[in-house]
């Protein structure tokens, strides 16, 4: 016997089971990322002379310090031979690091912004970039890191 809502010959329907599902944000994200990542490394990184623009030839920054110990820390990275074993201060040493790597990275977001909306690119595409689901939202969060940095001291020049 079939019930009212099935016709015979047609496949039983779960209501449970969208045949239009929307698409997974956080899935969309990650490919994105990984598209985002190749691109770039396929563009602007492709030779050693290339990345080795971004690091300082003969100091450590914060940000690649605090990577360095969580890579270590995590195995993710080995010790080479001789190397000492990350202990405790090195662990500290990195957490005070922290703070600076935001405030760094803040900075970075908000230049990128601004730069981004001074070549054109409108909220919504901003928005898409950062992963957010409004123009308004990714507006809002250039306000905040705007004033953020305004606030360590850096210079608005809008």
């Amino acid at each position: 016997m079939t019930s009212a809502s099935e016709q015979p010959g047609q496949p039983e329907q779960h209501p449970d089971t969208d045949p239009f599902p929307l698409p997974d944000a956080q899935q969309a994200r990650a490919q994105r990322v990984h598209a985002a990542l190749f691109r770039v490394a396929e563009r602007h990184a492709a030779t050693e002379e290339q990345r080795a623009r971004q690091r300082h030839p003969s100091v450590l920054g914060p940000h690649e310090a605090v990577r360095l110990v969580a890579f270590l820390m995590s195995g993710a990275a080995r010790l080479e031979e001789g190397e000492p074993e990350v202990d405790r201060a090195d662990i500290t040493a990195a957490l005070s690091l922290l703070p600076l790597v935001r405030g760094e990275l803040d900075e970075l977001e908000a230049g990128l912004l601004r730069m981004a909306r001074g070549r054109g690119m409108t909220w919504p595409e901003v928005a898409f970039g950062l992963g957010l689901g409004t123009p308004q939202a990714a507006r809002q969060r250039y306000e905040r890191l705007s004033g953020r940095v305004r606030d360590t001291g850096e210079t608005e020049e809008e």
